[in-house]
């Protein structure tokens, strides 16, 4: 496949180089190609259940050799976004509804302090455990003012063959109960995607968008307006791609096919 030659990467996981517990084998020789040709990249995942080190370890699991500074989460994209909205706040208040992942990341962070009476920012990621209470909680917040913040909102995920609710599933609830929309920081919001690109100190059009989602992925891209590469290896098939207007820039049926 004919396509120009990009100076960085910007990489999706769950769907592209594994889905659930499978190793996807075409994603992880694309990644190897990346390393032995030493071309900047970075793991975009809108996975906020994990620390950048169990991703780590994950990948590794699949065959990837990475460190924390290849990986770049919602939760770090989070906490780089409520400080810039913070400048001069010692001590910012927030309620957050999510995992390991999370709550390690942001409150391992001073500024940040656990608040589920009257926080500035309700902040709702991927819940497994999620309970009724939490929800309650949440609602109540926004409700007096608080700000909300959705990590991602990815619908579904793909495990296995089958796909579980998303953390968009979990952030409509509250917005039914409240009325208002979050403000979401993962794939496909551009807030995300300008915070890695600053990461690799890269500018949009030497960037490209890998992943399987065209609502995360490749809206993304769109949206940011970066190339975007389609791998048929997850979410997203040919029969859904016919109904979109905007397409991605390329699309593969695995990643075997894109040659650097």
């Amino acid at each position: 496949m004919e396509h120009k030659d990009y100076k960085c990467y910007l990489i999706d996981l769950d769907g592209t180089i594994y889905r659930g517990n499978d190793t996807i084998e075409s994603g992880v020789r694309f990644i190897h190609r990346l390393q032995e040709k030493n071309i900047p990249h970075l793991f975009l995942t809108n996975n906020s259940t994990r620390t950048p080190q169990m991703v780590v370890d994950k990948l590794r699991g699949h065959g990837v050799n990475t460190d924390i500074y290849h990986v770049y989460t919602p939760v770090l994209a989070t906490e780089s976004y409520l400080l810039s909205q913070n400048p001069d706040a010692t001590k910012i208040p927030i309620y957050i509804i999510g995992q390991i992942g999370l709550v390690q990341g942001l409150l391992k962070n001073e500024r940040f302090y656990y608040d589920d009476r009257n926080p500035k920012y309700v902040v709702v990621g991927m819940d497994t455990d999620l309970t009724y209470h939490k929800i309650r909680v949440a609602t109540r917040a926004i409700r007096n003012g608080a700000t909300f913040i959705g990590t991602n909102a990815d619908k579904n995920l793909p495990s296995g063959d089958e796909l579980l609710p998303g953390n968009g599933a979990l952030c409509t609830m509250i917005e039914v109960a409240t009325g208002v929309k979050p403000i979401y920081i993962g794939k496909p919001s551009p807030i995300i995607v300008a915070s890695a690109l600053k990461m690799l100190n890269a500018q949009s059009k030497d960037a490209i968008l890998v992943g399987d989602n065209y609502d995360t992925d490749i809206m993304a891209g769109i949206n940011c307006n970066i190339d975007s590469l389609l791998t048929l290896t997850g979410v997203t098939n040919k029969e859904q791609l016919e109904e979109k207007d905007k397409k991605p820039t390329y699309i593969v049926e695995n990643l075997d096919e894109w040659k650097l």
